[in-house]
């Protein structure tokens, strides 16, 4: 049987996560400690190797705290998904503006997320279609673009509005931007699987989940 054209989050288990995440984590510590980039392993799963959409996430463990440290990643199918993970890793490690590159130092103290994402589809109401802890939104218009994963406004408990808000600020965008009719918002979906600690177990996040339990003043009437 033929593999799928684009690798699409639900038809992930816990397992390709944790090949996924040992995979990025692999592939960081490569890069940071010799400046040389793995190569697609031989024996991955097939399944793995249609083209997928991901982003790679890194969080310093301080004190039981979680900062960023890097964040990067696709939104096209630009080449197998094992791929982008590794490609997205290192570049989540040493290419994100935001941050110094990753320090071999680092290293022990670092946990990684990555995000397999669907396809991006274009919403026409996004007020009422986006949902939060399902959906991550792309906000384009003209030039400007930005996008926030399904995992963000659950950490900062957002409502939909402030999401939308926080995705035109992200675009380099008025926040009101989503009111524009010329504006475009697409949304599209993920499975977040994450380190517990540094090289630790992977679980997967249940961001609905999440969601209701962190930020659960916000359902309080």
């Amino acid at each position: 049987m033929s593999q799928p054209s684009t690798v699409e989050p639900s038809q992930l288990t816990l397992e390709d996560g944790r090949y996924l995440v040992k995979l990025a984590r692999r592939a960081i510590e490569e890069y940071v400690r010799s400046r040389q980039r793995i190569a697609v392993p031989e024996d991955a799963p097939e399944k793995l190797r249609a083209r997928g959409m991901a982003f790679v996430t890194i969080e310093r463990v301080a004190r039981g705290v979680k900062e960023l440290r890097g964040c990067i990643g696709f939104l096209q199918p630009v080449s197998s998904l094992l791929k982008v993970v590794i490609d997205a890793a290192i570049a989540a490690a040493t290419e994100d503006p935001r941050f110094p590159p990753l320090t071999p130092e680092e290293l022990d103290d670092i946990v990684i997320e990555v995000s397999i994402l669907s396809l991006p589809k274009p919403v026409k109401d996004p007020l009422r279609e986006v949902v939060i802890g399902r959906h991550g939104i792309i906000v384009m218009r003209g030039w400007h673009s930005g996008t926030l994963l399904p995992q963000v406004p659950v950490d900062h408990c957002w409502d939909t509005e402030t999401f939308l808000a926080e995705g035109c600020l992200k675009a380099g965008l008025a926040a009101d931007c989503w009111l524009d009719p010329h504006t475009k918002i697409s949304v599209y979906e993920a499975v977040v699987f994450y380190e517990k600690e540094p090289r630790g177990e992977v679980a997967v996040r249940s961001l609905v989940d999440e969601y209701r339990s962190r930020c659960r003043w916000l359902f309080e009437s």
